[in-house]
């Protein structure tokens, strides 16, 4: 195919970096709240990807997929965690995201699927539970 590179949906293409673009413009427009959000959704969506990337066989990109999920849960949401001031709340999600970047980090050694779900289902009530508060969240806060 004469057009495979430039029409790509890879990371050097322009369909990547539109998609990156819009996603940078929401994050630098987003509230603290709306930020945390996006992070959920992201999680969601590297999860499904890595479960289609099971079902294809493309060890590439389930391990791609993984990858981002764990940064997402270990680096953006139990990062943000305060410890010193959140009380046991705080304390309850450090333990929770660490256990599902542990999990995460066995699906991706083991291709285990039932372990990508398990960490979805284990994520899905704590989107919830924030995505509900999202109208006592104070603006810019």
């Amino acid at each position: 195919m004469i057009f495979t590179a430039p029409f790509s949906t890879g990371s050097r293409g322009p369909v990547h970096a539109y998609q990156r673009t819009g996603i940078e413009t929401r994050a630098a427009e987003a509230d603290p709240h709306q930020l945390v959000a996006m992070l959920f959704d992201g999680l969601f969506e590297s999860i499904a990807q890595a479960r289609g990337a099971i079902h294809a066989g493309d060890t590439v990109a389930k391990g791609r997929a993984i990858g981002r999920a764990v940064g997402i849960v270990d680096e953006g949401l139990r990062g943000a965690l305060d410890l010193e001031h959140g009380g046991s709340l705080a304390r309850d999600l450090h333990d929770l995201y660490a256990y599902v970047t542990m999990r995460l980090t066995r699906a991706n050694l083991a291709s285990d699927e039932s372990a990508l779900q398990e960490c979805a289902a284990l994520m899905q009530p704590v989107a919830e539970a924030w995505a509900s508060i999202r109208p006592t969240a104070s603006p810019r806060a």
